[in-house]
């Protein structure tokens, strides 16, 4: 029993001796001197590393340019968008609930704000058509901020919110504008032709879209509005739109709407990038029978 308790104070004293030795003055088995070198070697090593990877990211943003990506993924074709998004892409809303379609209108007033005729004459070109503004930049001169072109909003027609402050939505004839993604440097069209859309119900919805309007005519990005040279270089740049406006949807049912770009330059979207040049889109606009 006492050789037990002798072992174990003997333990305690040695694990006492480790975490301090008042005779050698060693902190966890070493010297101060042997940490101090520790330390110093650590430090040293990390301001190395601290220092390579400053000069590597300082190489780094010497090879960038403040006004176009180094580096760009060749876009086969690019992504298109709709306004007013609604929910998951979903226009559904009731002709006779003004509340279900407020949001809509809105939403379409705020983002139509910029094209304003007043604002547009102000900022930017009135420029040919059916040509590509290019402004080359001379040298190691840049042509800098470069100029945009008008994209006025009388040029939606029916679906401006000028002639119509509810885009159809109180009469069941709902406007929907598209855009195309911004690609800095792309040129979606060639000999005079601008890429234009289309829309469509899908297959099993085809008798249920009824006919269709464009805005501007024919639906087309006029060439004039590229290439686009980046939202630092082109400060005032109004990205174009294609309104569409449903003049008979089937009330009181879901459609499955397709949108596409088509272009003489840019690639059909395929099956395995099915938001290549094209987005889809579900409509529902209800109506209380009598």
């Amino acid at each position: 029993m006492s050789g037990s308790k002798e072992d174990s104070r003997r333990a305690s004293s040695d694990w006492r001796d480790f975490f301090w030795n008042p005779r050698t003055h060693e902190l966890l088995g070493r010297t101060a001197t042997s940490w101090g070198l520790v330390l110093l070697f650590y430090l040293i090593f990390y301001l190395f590393l601290a220092g390579m990877f400053a000069l590597t990211m300082y190489i780094m943003l010497l090879t960038l340019d403040d006004y176009k990506p180094t580096w760009q993924d060749r876009l086969v074709t690019p992504g298109m968008m709709i306004r007013p998004k609604g929910d998951q892409l979903e226009i559904r809303y009731s002709v006779s609930d003004t509340e279900s379609w407020d949001g809509f209108v809105q939403n379409l007033n705020t983002f139509l704000s910029t094209y304003n005729d007043s604002h547009q004459v102000q900022l930017n070109d009135d420029c040919p058509p059916d040509q590509y503004f290019i402004q080359e930049d001379s040298g190691e001169v840049r042509n800098n901020p470069k100029r945009s072109c008008q994209f006025n909003r009388t040029m939606l027609g029916d679906c401006s919110g000028l002639e119509d402050r509810f885009y159809g939505y109180s009469r069941a004839q709902p406007c929907i504008l598209i855009k195309l993604n911004r690609v800095i440097g792309m040129l979606p069209g060639k000999d005079g032709q601008s890429p234009y859309v289309t829309c469509g119900a899908k297959k099993e919805d085809s008798e249920k879209i009824g006919p269709l309007a464009y805005f501007p005519v024919n639906g087309t990005f006029n060439l004039m509005y590229y290439p686009y040279y980046g939202k630092k270089a082109q400060v005032n740049y109004t990205q174009p739109l294609v309104a569409v406006k449903f003049l008979n949807a089937s009330l009181n049912t879901d459609i499955n709407v397709e949108c596409k770009v088509t272009s003489n330059t840019l690639l059909a979207g395929s099956e395995r990038d099915k938001f290549a040049g094209r987005v889809s889109f579900k409509l529902r606009v209800d109506q209380q029978t009598q």
